[in-house]
């Protein structure tokens, strides 16, 4: 499956940015969306974990020189952060002489050393795109049932598209396995993979919590500042997400620690031992799964320039999700799982503080019902399809 967002932004990129770098953790498509662009665009595509392809690179600037105008897909890029001065010479060279020369693709599975390695050598030459999984948007037509089965087995094309749970979930426990046994060691990170598993799975359990990394080390025997570093790992490979609380214009005492969410839900749902839907609906994550899912659907859609945060003062007073479009306009989104979604006064209050333009429930339901307060209950997919609107107008 593709997810026909990306591939527009991505080929809308390619055609004004010198070097264009995809994101993404290993198996959520990006090889498979660069290759059918490639295929359109007759490109040339160089995996570097293959011996062939990286002896092909032995002198970079003379083997890709002799396919000017042509575009150039490097996968898994962080392997050899070298050919970033070779791209950056290339690049140069091609403006000096009046034309636009190669055009690249880079593709990645460890977000900041890629970013860290680039943005040194290619500053004003790069675009970069994260590419998520699977989103509610691309299920035709978005049927409640399928929505269920893409909460349960994520966005990861092999495990949505398995053709039972059991094999969704025994996919998600290899790619565990092997991002624990290979993918970490390989990213530089020496750290004991039952020990890694064991923190993530923790991270599991508090879903959408803010994190005592103290309490988390002495469960683990490893101090806070370890805990730190392991999850920083999760975080740069793509598999745990952090989000931060809102910060601006608020006059009261706020939470400030961010909370950490696995980014996505069928490795969740592994993590936890949540093998069909009827576990998920009587397993106490319920809720706070749903809100995951939620989060890292929108986040698919969400152009680099907005951020997410969360907001939640001291007594109390939250909202789950909080973006600026612009300085005059911010949404303020709950997210409630079931078809009944009660709202404290407490989200009314958050979104006064804030100055909110825009108030959101996102709930299990279908349907779009106007609750009063200028607050609008609404589905997954109509939210999506409102934040789509938003930004092609």
């Amino acid at each position: 499956m593709i997810t026909r967002w990306i591939k527009s932004q991505l080929e809308n990129r390619l055609d004004i940015t010198p070097t264009v770098a995809l994101l993404g953790p290993r198996q959520i498509g990006k090889t498979t969306l660069a290759k059918e662009i490639g295929f359109e665009t007759n490109a040339l595509y160089l995996d570097l974990e293959s011996p062939a392809d990286l002896v092909k690179l032995t002198d970079p600037v003379e083997f890709l020189s002799q396919h000017s105008n042509q575009l150039i897909i490097l996968d898994e890029i962080q392997r050899s952060p070298d050919l970033f001065n070779a791209l950056r010479g290339i690049i140069d060279q091609n403006r000096q002489r009046g034309k636009q020369g190669n055009q690249f693709l880079v593709l990645g599975s460890a977000s900041m050393d890629l970013l860290r390695q680039s943005s040194e050598t290619l500053a004003g030459r790069i675009y970069y795109l994260n590419m998520t999984g699977v989103n509610v948007l691309e299920l035709h037509p978005p049927s409640p049932a399928d929505i269920r089965a893409l909460w349960l087995r994520g966005g990861f094309p092999e495990s949505y598209l398995a053709s039972s749970d059991a094999l969704s979930m025994d996919w998600l426990e290899m790619l565990i396995r092997t991002y624990l046994e290979r993918d970490v060691p390989q990213a530089g990170f020496r750290i004991p993979a039952a020990r890694l598993r064991r923190l993530w799975t923790m991270l599991a359990h508090l879903q959408g919590e803010s994190v005592n990394q103290s309490a988390l080390g002495g469960n683990l025997e490893i101090d806070a500042k370890t805990v730190r570093t392991y999850m920083d790992t999760l975080v740069d490979l793509l598999l745990v997400t952090r989000l931060d609380p809102w910060y601006e214009n608020v006059k009261k005492r706020l939470i400030k620690s961010p909370r950490y969410y696995v980014r996505d839900s069928g490795i969740l749902h592994r993590l936890l031992g949540i093998s069909n839907y009827e576990s998920l609906i009587s397993n106490p994550i319920l809720s706070k799964s749903w809100e995951g899912f939620v989060i890292e659907n929108i986040r698919s859609i969400l152009p680099n320039i907005v951020d997410m945060y969360y907001f939640r003062t001291a007594a109390g007073a939250e909202i789950d999700l909080v973006f600026k479009f612009s300085s005059d306009e911010v949404w303020a989104i709950e997210i409630k799982h079931g078809t009944a979604p009660k709202l404290t006064s407490g989200f009314h209050q958050a979104a006064e503080d804030i100055g909110a333009t825009h108030k959101f429930v996102v709930y299990s339901g279908a349907d779009e019902i106007p609750i009063g307060h200028n607050t609008t209950v609404t589905s997954i997919v109509h939210l999506m399809k409102r934040i789509e609107m938003r930004f092609t107008v």
